[in-house]
């Protein structure tokens, strides 16, 4: 390897992506979002202990690879994908990746404007060819904020183990991760010069700690095969709520012939929630499925049967879900694909805060019946990395939620939920290109059009989102990222006077600079919100304009 070589190679693997998300802070912050422009380093094990990766069964090659399975908790990502207020993630976030090798170990300090401070330190190893770990520890906080200086200060502190044993024909893996946030309800009418707020009284923090077990079976050789993955998660707030949630995961599949597999996908979630009462959530699901793969196309046919219990609600429900996938390979590189599928999206107290942590105590909680979704588009690859995607889909929704400053609290958020059907028809098309690791494109954007049932608006959902992100390598030191996003159409209402009012469009610019000073030691800045704009993503709720936060990282 030459010197200018290793440079470059020390560069990417200490900073391992550049990124901004669009995640508007607690305070305005921009949370990045990690975009890789070189090839992801992997660890390789002794042929007899390999890893055999798991892809779509093709005829004639039963036997030698696994077939692909998923399970996920399904979430309704309208709107724009978790456009959730919190700080902003460094520019080594990459590193979480579980596959430590040569500098990717690492240590980073970074301060910026609004009384910004930034520490974080990632630790890899692989003490033997069968066993890889990884520890990180990172804080990011603000003294100040958009409004009333300390008022709207923030800190969030996150800790997290995981670990491999991966053997020739079984892998274990788990991991333990502690969160902690602290913020406070900003959102209030402004005070007259005389009337202090007190912090104590809009101050929020919010502990979450979890854990989690999987097992799967790595050897191609046998019949069947399976995944299990088993988590537990804890919430506690400061107003005495908490939550304690339980979910085990099955993922089965066995070969009927070489071009047929039956597949079954089950879970289990578990959960306990305490505020003013407090009650047991249940959801069990089973999706019992069959898919006949060729070289043309492939098609998954099934049912998906979810059961429901709520002891606040008096809730024991079953209903059941069809289940098509048709996708059409008529040459190399375009697939064209439909699909009617239906579900139980689960709802809990994390996951509502992670889409919007203003909410206010005593929230109710219901999970969202998804009661089909019609949908069709095109994907592809062209030559010179070149790649697209387009998607329509209509979907019809029960329990339907959104997001809107309560009438008790107007700095404090609650969900709304639709009882009756709300359709969404969702337009989205997004290309990406790639030129030999120097330059990276992507632009995304997605139109909603909601047609709501007892509901005056779609509170707080924007009805047009735009993402475009560029990664510019200058030279073998410096290397330039920037993103632009875009959000239209958000509405919101004062319930306690009734004013419903059009947030304006939020646009805001982002740039990240890096800087190899030497083998081991790299400069950043991230400038975000570069237009100045203090936009409301929740309404009351300003972010902050021009921010940046500045540092060094050593990796070893």
């Amino acid at each position: 390897m030459t010197k200018s070589t290793a440079i470059r190679s020390s560069l990417f693997l200490l900073t391992l992506g550049f990124s901004s998300q669009f995640a508007l802070a607690q305070r305005g912050e921009i949370e990045s979002q990690t975009y890789e422009i070189v090839k992801e380093k992997s660890i390789e094990f002794a042929p007899a202990n390999r890893v055999y990766d798991k892809v779509d069964p093709i005829k004639g090659e039963t036997g030698k690879k696994k077939v692909d399975y998923q399970i996920i908790d399904p979430q309704i990502d309208l709107s724009s994908p978790k456009l959730t207020p919190s700080v902003a993630a460094s520019s080594d976030e990459q590193k979480r990746k579980d596959e430590p090798d040569v500098l990717n170990n690492y240590v980073k300090l970074g301060a910026g404007n609004y009384g910004r401070f930034l520490g974080e330190a990632f630790v890899g190893g692989r003490p033997s060819e069968d066993l890889v770990f990884t520890t990180q520890l990172k804080h990011l906080s603000a003294a100040n904020g958009p409004v009333d200086n300390k008022n709207s200060a923030n800190a969030a502190t996150n800790f997290r183990v995981g670990g491999k044993y991966i053997r020739s024909k079984y892998k274990v893996e788990a991991a333990l991760d502690y969160d902690r946030k602290n913020y406070y309800f900003y959102g209030y009418q402004p005070q007259p010069e005389t009337v202090q707020v007190n912090r104590d009284s809009i101050r929020q923090t919010i502990n979450r700690f979890g854990v989690a077990l999987g097992f799967e079976n790595t050897d191609a050789s046998v019949l069947v095969d399976y995944s299990v993955k088993t988590s537990l998660h804890t919430l506690r707030d400061r107003y005495e709520a908490s939550e304690l949630d339980w979910g085990t995961k099955l993922m089965a599949s066995v070969p009927l012939s070489e071009s047929f597999h039956a597949l079954l996908e089950a879970d289990a979630f578990v959960t306990q929630r305490v505020d003013r009462f407090t009650f047991n959530r249940n959801l069990f699901r089973v999706k019992p499925t069959f898919k006949y793969t060729s070289e043309l196309f492939s098609v998954t046919a099934g049912i998906n049967v979810a059961n429901e219990t709520d002891s606040e609600l008096e809730i024991n429900r079953t209903k059941a879900f069809p289940v098509l996938n048709i996708d059409v390979a008529p040459f190399p590189g375009l697939h064209i694909f439909a699909g009617w599928n239906g579900d139980m999206v689960r709802n809990t107290l994390k996951s509502m805060l992670g889409e919007n942590q203003w909410l206010g105590p005593n929230v109710q909680i219901l999970n969202t019946d998804k009661d089909y979704e019609i949908s069709g588009g095109v994907k592809g690859e062209g030559l010179s990395g070149f790649n697209y995607e387009g998607k329509v889909a209509y979907t019809q929704y029960r329990n339907f939620y959104y997001f809107n400053n309560s009438l008790a609290d107007t700095s404090k958020f609650a969900i709304l939920y639709d009882p009756g059907k709300t359709k969404v028809l969702s337009i989205s098309g997004q290309a990406g290109y790639n030129f030999n690791d120097l330059f990276k494109t992507s632009l995304k954007v997605n139109f909603f059009d909601y047609s709501v049932s007892d509901l005056e608006e779609p509170w707080h959902r924007p009805d047009l989102t735009l993402n475009w992100f560029n990664a510019l390598s200058i030279s073998k030191k410096l290397f330039v990222t920037a993103d632009f996003y875009m959000l239209r159409g958000i509405k919101a209402k004062n319930f306690q006077t009734g004013e419903v009012t059009k947030l304006p469009v939020i646009a805001d610019l982002n740039f990240k600079i890096d800087y190899l000073l030497t083998r081991n030691f790299s400069a950043f800045v991230s400038l975000n919100n570069v237009l100045g704009k203090q936009y409301q993503r929740y309404q009351y709720y300003p972010q902050q304009g021009l921010n940046f936060i500045g540092g060094l990282s050593f990796s070893f």
